[in-house]
């Protein structure tokens, strides 16, 4: 039987996000009832909590937006899975709350862990599964030229795909040292350290004035999103991976969009995937250490510190990438 209460993150204001003791849900047919093991903050949890982009009043609900997380089945009835089974937690936007110590989710945001990967581990393939999805709805980037604006865990995601892609050359823009040097192990070719105008010269200086064939941009930011257009060489590509900083309409540098022809895409809905294939290679992938996530698993906290949770992510120290939450 699960616990009568459960502690439960929750967003009250811009910035400010605690830990409440409430009620637990109770199992309900066709739904799996599991108890969270761990949860990992995403960026766009930070985008939501800290720049109030998709947070049209707070306080937020319980748990939200919290969508990366492994946790343990309590109860399945009516599907195909039994109390005990690990499972890796994939939520719709809408259904996020793994902020919280009991969750209730249809099957379908569900996946079996393998038994011999660490939890740790298996939670970094939420994100990684995004970044699959992402990626496998690109045209071909054999030998081609990409730069990665940010290299924080999506970034570094970014580079591990894009060389089981083919990609030729790697250029990332990453002003922290860290997260430069964890590029490079992943593969990236160019690590820039300058941000502005000057690392967009700097990629320019690089392709020899065409610039990239592909440039994703993975901070979410006004600023790096129009960088990412003056970054793609003409009838180029830009992957608006990162959320944007908020809820207003953003200014967009149309001229250069324009002027360069090139082709935009966001990246959403890799959890409403039936079967969740991109989750299902994320996890073969560190199952079978293809990757090795070891390095991402930076930081954990227990849930009753989100603040000090929340604050870490945010600014980046202490060589963050990924920063958890225990239970």
């Amino acid at each position: 039987m699960p616990d009568v209460t459960m502690p439960a993150a929750r967003a009250t204001a811009l910035k400010t996000i605690r830990c409440d003791e409430i009620a637990t849900p109770k199992p309900e047919r066709g739904k799996v009832l599991l108890k969270t093991k761990l949860a990992s903050i995403c960026g766009s949890d930070l985008h939501i909590v800290y720049m109030g982009w998709n947070a049209h009043e707070f306080p937020l609900a319980h748990g939200y937006p919290g969508h990366e997380g492994v946790g343990e089945v309590v109860d399945g009835t009516d599907t195909e899975f039994q109390p005990g089974d690990k499972v890796l937690t994939v939520p719709s936007i809408w259904e996020s709350k793994t902020f919280a110590g009991y969750q209730s989710l249809a099957p379908r945001y569900l996946l079996k862990l393998p038994d011999d990967t660490p939890l740790a581990h298996s939670l970094m393939a939420q994100q990684l599964g995004t970044v699959v999805f992402s990626c496998l709805r690109l045209p071909s980037l054999l030998g081609q030229t990409v730069a990665i604006i940010g290299q924080g865990s999506v970034g570094l995601f970014h580079d591990f795909m894009l060389r089981k892609l083919g990609v030729r050359r790697i250029i990332a823009l990453e002003p922290v040292k860290e997260r430069r040097v964890a590029g490079q192990r992943m593969g990236v070719n160019d690590a820039i350290d300058v941000t502005g105008d000057r690392a967009t010269q700097a990629v320019l200086d690089l392709t020899d004035g065409r610039g990239a064939d592909v440039v994703i941009e993975a901070v979410g930011s006004v600023d790096t999103l129009n960088q990412a257009m003056k970054l793609a060489k003409p009838f180029g590509r830009v992957v608006a991976f990162g959320l944007p900083p908020t809820m207003e309409r953003v200014p967009f540098d149309w001229d250069t969009f324009f002027r360069r022809r090139l082709l935009l895409n966001s990246v959403f809905g890799a959890q409403d995937e039936e079967g969740l294939p991109a989750f299902r290679l994320a996890l073969d992938y560190i199952a079978n250490k293809e990757i090795d996530v070891a390095p991402f698993v930076t930081h954990q906290f227990p849930i009753g510190k989100v603040q000090e949770a929340f604050d870490l992510a945010s600014s980046k120290q202490q060589g963050a990438l990924k920063v958890s939450l225990t239970f």
